[in-house]
Protein backbone atom coordinates (compact mmCIF):
# COMPACT_ATOMS: atom_id res chain seq x y z
CA UNK A 1 0.00 0.00 0.00
CA UNK A 2 0.97 3.94 -0.39
CA UNK A 3 -0.79 6.49 1.48
CA UNK A 4 -0.90 9.57 -0.84
CA UNK A 5 -2.45 12.96 -0.29
CA UNK A 6 -4.31 15.02 -2.63
CA UNK A 7 -3.99 18.60 -1.45
CA UNK A 8 -6.77 20.69 -2.86
CA UNK A 9 -5.17 24.58 -2.15
CA UNK A 10 -7.17 27.60 -3.00
CA UNK A 11 -5.71 29.40 -5.57
CA UNK A 12 -6.88 32.79 -3.53
CA UNK A 13 -6.52 34.87 -1.61
CA UNK A 14 -3.04 35.18 -0.55
CA UNK A 15 0.25 35.46 -2.00
CA UNK A 16 2.34 33.24 -3.51
CA UNK A 17 4.19 32.82 -0.15
CA UNK A 18 1.31 32.24 1.15
CA UNK A 19 0.41 29.77 -1.05
CA UNK A 20 3.93 27.99 -0.20
CA UNK A 21 2.74 28.16 3.85
CA UNK A 22 -0.06 26.47 3.05
CA UNK A 23 1.13 23.87 0.86
CA UNK A 24 3.95 23.29 3.66
CA UNK A 25 1.33 22.55 6.38
CA UNK A 26 -0.57 20.47 4.23
CA UNK A 27 2.65 18.45 3.52
CA UNK A 28 3.14 18.03 7.61
CA UNK A 29 0.11 16.83 8.13
CA UNK A 30 0.23 14.19 5.40
CA UNK A 31 3.41 12.97 6.65
CA UNK A 32 1.73 12.86 9.97
CA UNK A 33 -1.32 10.60 8.37
CA UNK A 34 1.31 8.43 6.79
CA UNK A 35 1.53 9.49 3.68
CA UNK A 36 4.66 8.81 0.70
CA UNK A 37 3.26 11.24 -1.84
CA UNK A 38 1.29 14.69 -1.61
CA UNK A 39 0.01 16.41 -4.86
CA UNK A 40 -0.40 19.73 -5.57
CA UNK A 41 -3.26 21.06 -8.13
CA UNK A 42 -1.71 22.90 -11.54
CA UNK A 43 0.17 26.22 -10.96
CA UNK A 44 -1.63 26.65 -8.00
CA UNK A 45 1.32 29.23 -6.23
CA UNK A 46 0.77 31.21 -9.32
CA UNK A 47 -3.01 30.99 -10.48
CA UNK A 48 -3.02 29.15 -13.88
CA UNK A 49 -3.71 31.35 -16.91
CA UNK A 50 -3.71 30.47 -20.36
CA UNK A 51 -2.42 33.89 -21.18
CA UNK A 52 1.13 34.39 -20.35
CA UNK A 53 4.07 36.79 -21.61
CA UNK A 54 6.64 35.55 -23.92
CA UNK A 55 9.79 34.78 -22.07
CA UNK A 56 7.70 33.73 -18.78
CA UNK A 57 8.62 31.01 -16.59
CA UNK A 58 11.81 30.00 -14.68
CA UNK A 59 14.19 27.16 -15.71
CA UNK A 60 12.97 23.26 -14.24
CA UNK A 61 15.71 23.87 -11.21
CA UNK A 62 14.51 27.22 -10.40
CA UNK A 63 13.17 28.53 -7.06
CA UNK A 64 9.58 27.19 -6.97
CA UNK A 65 11.26 23.71 -7.57
CA UNK A 66 13.58 24.77 -4.68
CA UNK A 67 10.64 25.42 -2.36
CA UNK A 68 8.65 22.16 -3.52
CA UNK A 69 11.96 20.49 -2.81
CA UNK A 70 12.58 22.35 0.65
CA UNK A 71 8.78 20.91 1.66
CA UNK A 72 9.71 17.46 0.27
CA UNK A 73 12.97 17.15 2.65
CA UNK A 74 11.53 18.82 5.62
CA UNK A 75 8.94 16.22 5.87
CA UNK A 76 10.36 13.36 4.46
CA UNK A 77 7.27 12.93 1.90
CA UNK A 78 7.43 13.17 -2.12
CA UNK A 79 6.09 16.48 -3.23
CA UNK A 80 4.14 17.05 -6.88
CA UNK A 81 4.22 20.47 -7.62
CA UNK A 82 3.26 22.39 -10.79
CA UNK A 83 5.53 25.45 -12.26
CA UNK A 84 5.43 27.53 -15.51
CA UNK A 85 8.97 26.25 -16.79
CA UNK A 86 11.05 28.40 -19.43
CA UNK A 87 10.69 27.12 -22.46
CA UNK A 88 11.76 27.22 -26.50
CA UNK A 89 11.52 30.52 -28.12
CA UNK A 90 10.16 31.96 -25.01
CA UNK A 91 7.19 30.21 -25.08
CA UNK A 92 7.12 28.39 -21.03
CA UNK A 93 5.92 24.95 -20.31
CA UNK A 94 3.11 24.20 -17.95
CA UNK A 95 5.72 21.61 -15.93
CA UNK A 96 4.80 19.22 -13.06
CA UNK A 97 8.08 18.54 -11.33
CA UNK A 98 7.91 15.47 -8.36
CA UNK A 99 10.30 15.87 -5.75
CA UNK A 100 11.64 12.69 -3.85
CA UNK A 101 11.48 12.40 0.09
CA UNK A 102 15.36 13.89 0.15
CA UNK A 103 14.59 16.61 -2.35
CA UNK A 104 16.01 15.04 -5.66
CA UNK A 105 14.06 15.46 -8.71
CA UNK A 106 12.13 11.97 -9.41
CA UNK A 107 10.00 13.11 -12.49
CA UNK A 108 9.08 15.69 -14.53
CA UNK A 109 6.19 16.33 -17.10
CA UNK A 110 5.34 19.24 -19.33
CA UNK A 111 1.37 19.31 -20.19
CA UNK A 112 0.85 17.92 -23.85
CA UNK A 113 -2.84 18.61 -24.63
CA UNK A 114 -2.81 22.38 -24.26
CA UNK A 115 -6.66 24.11 -23.82
CA UNK A 116 -7.11 25.73 -27.07
CA UNK A 117 -10.39 27.31 -26.39
CA UNK A 118 -9.18 29.87 -24.01
CA UNK A 119 -5.32 29.99 -26.11
CA UNK A 120 -3.00 27.95 -24.52
CA UNK A 121 -2.29 26.64 -27.50
CA UNK A 122 -0.75 30.06 -28.42
CA UNK A 123 1.12 30.58 -25.58
CA UNK A 124 2.50 27.67 -24.50
CA UNK A 125 5.10 25.02 -25.68
CA UNK A 126 3.29 21.75 -25.35
CA UNK A 127 5.18 18.56 -24.31
CA UNK A 128 5.87 15.88 -25.94
CA UNK A 129 7.07 12.61 -23.51
CA UNK A 130 5.47 10.50 -20.84
CA UNK A 131 6.67 11.20 -17.39
CA UNK A 132 6.56 8.18 -14.62
CA UNK A 133 8.55 7.84 -11.60
CA UNK A 134 8.05 5.64 -8.64
CA UNK A 135 7.51 5.94 -4.35
CA UNK A 136 6.91 3.44 -2.07
CA UNK A 137 6.61 0.64 -4.13
CA UNK A 138 3.95 2.10 -6.96
CA UNK A 139 4.39 3.23 -10.37
CA UNK A 140 2.84 6.76 -10.90
CA UNK A 141 2.50 8.94 -14.05
CA UNK A 142 1.66 12.31 -14.73
CA UNK A 143 -1.45 14.77 -16.62
CA UNK A 144 -2.43 17.78 -16.77
CA UNK A 145 -5.61 18.90 -16.54
CA UNK A 146 -6.97 18.82 -20.39
CA UNK A 147 -4.92 15.95 -20.92
CA UNK A 148 -8.08 14.14 -18.93
CA UNK A 149 -9.65 14.19 -22.36
CA UNK A 150 -7.25 12.02 -24.20
CA UNK A 151 -7.93 8.51 -23.09
CA UNK A 152 -4.62 8.00 -26.12
CA UNK A 153 -2.27 9.28 -23.02
CA UNK A 154 -3.73 7.52 -20.46
CA UNK A 155 -3.53 4.10 -22.53
CA UNK A 156 0.08 5.05 -22.92
CA UNK A 157 0.70 5.43 -19.72
CA UNK A 158 -1.01 2.09 -18.73
CA UNK A 159 1.53 0.27 -21.37
CA UNK A 160 4.28 1.66 -19.66
CA UNK A 161 3.32 -0.19 -16.59
CA UNK A 162 1.87 2.78 -14.65
CA UNK A 163 -0.25 1.95 -11.56
CA UNK A 164 -1.53 5.01 -10.42
CA UNK A 165 -1.83 8.41 -12.43
CA UNK A 166 -1.94 11.94 -11.18
CA UNK A 167 -3.79 14.83 -12.88
CA UNK A 168 -3.52 18.31 -11.07
CA UNK A 169 -5.47 20.53 -12.95
CA UNK A 170 -7.27 23.90 -12.99
CA UNK A 171 -10.90 22.70 -13.79
CA UNK A 172 -13.66 25.15 -13.67
CA UNK A 173 -16.62 24.71 -11.83
CA UNK A 174 -18.96 24.85 -15.10
CA UNK A 175 -17.54 21.68 -16.27
CA UNK A 176 -17.10 19.85 -13.09
CA UNK A 177 -19.51 17.23 -13.94
CA UNK A 178 -17.16 16.15 -16.85
CA UNK A 179 -14.01 16.05 -14.45
CA UNK A 180 -16.59 13.70 -12.09
CA UNK A 181 -17.07 11.29 -14.82
CA UNK A 182 -13.81 11.52 -16.47
CA UNK A 183 -11.47 10.59 -13.52
CA UNK A 184 -13.33 7.55 -12.79
CA UNK A 185 -13.59 6.55 -16.29
CA UNK A 186 -10.03 6.72 -16.85
CA UNK A 187 -9.61 4.47 -13.98
CA UNK A 188 -12.04 2.17 -14.93
CA UNK A 189 -10.86 1.89 -18.34
CA UNK A 190 -7.13 1.30 -17.60
CA UNK A 191 -7.54 -0.81 -14.51
CA UNK A 192 -5.34 1.59 -12.55
CA UNK A 193 -5.34 4.00 -9.64
CA UNK A 194 -6.68 8.08 -10.97
CA UNK A 195 -5.88 10.87 -8.55
CA UNK A 196 -7.62 14.01 -9.76
CA UNK A 197 -6.14 17.03 -7.70
CA UNK A 198 -7.81 20.33 -8.82
CA UNK A 199 -7.58 24.06 -7.44
CA UNK A 200 -10.46 25.46 -4.98
CA UNK A 201 -11.48 29.04 -5.20
CA UNK A 202 -13.57 31.65 -3.15
CA UNK A 203 -17.07 32.44 -3.70
CA UNK A 204 -17.76 33.99 -6.88
CA UNK A 205 -14.11 32.66 -8.01
CA UNK A 206 -14.36 29.89 -11.02
CA UNK A 207 -13.04 27.04 -9.25
CA UNK A 208 -14.51 24.80 -6.58
CA UNK A 209 -12.53 21.51 -6.07
CA UNK A 210 -13.86 18.59 -5.98
CA UNK A 211 -10.18 16.32 -6.30
CA UNK A 212 -11.10 12.47 -6.08
CA UNK A 213 -9.01 9.54 -6.42
CA UNK A 214 -10.89 6.32 -8.34
CA UNK A 215 -9.68 2.90 -7.83
CA UNK A 216 -9.17 0.40 -10.57
CA UNK A 217 -12.79 -0.66 -10.59
CA UNK A 218 -13.48 3.20 -11.54
CA UNK A 219 -14.92 3.49 -7.75
CA UNK A 220 -14.50 6.47 -5.97
CA UNK A 221 -12.37 6.03 -2.91
CA UNK A 222 -11.74 9.64 -1.90
CA UNK A 223 -12.90 12.77 -2.54
CA UNK A 224 -12.91 16.90 -1.41
CA UNK A 225 -15.70 19.40 -1.27
CA UNK A 226 -15.36 23.21 -2.78
CA UNK A 227 -13.03 24.57 -0.14
CA UNK A 228 -9.26 24.42 0.65
CA UNK A 229 -9.15 20.85 2.17
CA UNK A 230 -6.99 17.37 1.43
CA UNK A 231 -7.51 13.63 1.51
CA UNK A 232 -5.80 11.29 1.94
CA UNK A 233 -6.19 7.61 0.16
CA UNK A 234 -4.21 4.09 -0.15
CA UNK A 235 -2.96 3.16 -3.28
CA UNK A 236 -2.26 -0.97 -3.71
CA UNK A 237 -0.63 -1.83 -6.98
CA UNK A 238 -1.84 -5.24 -6.32
CA UNK A 239 -5.59 -4.26 -7.02
CA UNK A 240 -4.17 -2.99 -9.91
CA UNK A 241 -2.76 -6.11 -11.42
CA UNK A 242 -5.91 -8.52 -9.59
CA UNK A 243 -8.25 -5.74 -12.20
CA UNK A 244 -6.53 -6.67 -14.53
CA UNK A 245 -6.18 -10.24 -14.60
CA UNK A 246 -9.75 -10.59 -13.70
CA UNK A 247 -11.13 -8.29 -16.33
CA UNK A 248 -8.09 -8.64 -18.91
CA UNK A 249 -9.41 -5.91 -21.51
CA UNK A 250 -6.10 -4.42 -21.81
CA UNK A 251 -4.42 -7.83 -22.90
CA UNK A 252 -6.90 -8.03 -25.82
CA UNK A 253 -6.55 -4.87 -27.30
CA UNK A 254 -6.26 -5.15 -31.19
CA UNK A 255 -3.16 -2.84 -31.29
CA UNK A 256 -2.49 -5.08 -34.54
CA UNK A 257 -5.47 -3.75 -36.30
CA UNK A 258 -5.56 0.09 -34.76
CA UNK A 259 -3.02 1.90 -36.67
CA UNK A 260 -4.40 -0.13 -39.92
CA UNK A 261 -7.76 0.89 -39.17
CA UNK A 262 -7.02 4.34 -38.56
CA UNK A 263 -5.07 5.08 -41.62
CA UNK A 264 -8.26 5.33 -43.44
CA UNK A 265 -9.13 8.43 -42.01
Amino acid sequence: MTRITLAQIANSPGSPAERLEAAARMAADAAAAGASLICFPEQFVTGWSPKIPPGSGEPLDGPLTAAFARIARENGIAVAGSIVEAGPEGRPKNTVVVLGKDGGRLAAYAKIHLFSPDGEDRHYAAGDRIATFTVDGTTFGVAVCYDLRFPELFRVYAMAGVECMLVPAAWPCIRLSHWETLLPARALENRYYVAGINTAGRPGAPYCGGSLAADPDGTVIGRCGAGEEAVTVEVDPAAVHDARSTLPSLSDRRSDLYHRLLSKF
